[in-house]
């Protein structure tokens, strides 16, 4: 089975507008660090998260490494690379562009919320991908112009 990590954003993302399943059903089982799950904690997708039994929180081993990322990433996204570079990590869902940049630089396989859109439409767990992602847009994910014109033409619609 293919070791998948999520951060935050994604998470609440889904759980926001009641496709927090796409995940599992894509992927299996979700592990997220501590710092993750304590994001989550302080938003309204929090007992979507905690009653989610596929998504299993795991400490980083080494707690010396979060220094280095300090700079520019937040506490989750730094736990998010470091325990996807000590499982050897599949696949890292996260959305934040420096976070993103900094994770692909460490050689780690990054996709995005709307990554794991298309992936479901390709899947056949959606029909459609933009009446998702409106209602991401909806709930208060930016989504630039640009961006969403790439995905949905990516899409096919």
């Amino acid at each position: 089975m293919r070791k998948v990590l999520a951060n935050t954003t994604p998470l609440i993302a889904l759980a926001n507008i009641d496709r927090l399943e796409l995940l599992n059903k894509l992927y299996g089982t979700i592990i997220i660090p501590q710092a993750v799950m304590d994001e989550i904690i302080r938003e309204p997708a929090r007992q979507k998260v905690h009653d989610a039994s596929w998504i299993k929180v795991e400490m980083i081993r080494d707690p010396s490494q979060k220094d280095i990322f300090r700079a520019r990433l937040h506490a989750g996204e730094v736990e998010l690379m470091i325990l996807a570079r000590e499982q050897k990590a599949d696949l890292v869902i996260m959305d934040d562009d420096a976070a993103k940049k900094t994770a692909k630089f460490l050689g780690l396989n990054v996709t995005g919320t709307l990554g794991v859109l298309l992936k479901a439409k390709r899947e056949g767990l959606l029909e459609k991908v933009g009446p998702v992602m409106n209602e991401l847009i909806n709930d208060g994910l930016f989504i630039s112009d640009t961006v969403k014109s790439y995905v949905l033409k990516e899409a096919g619609e």
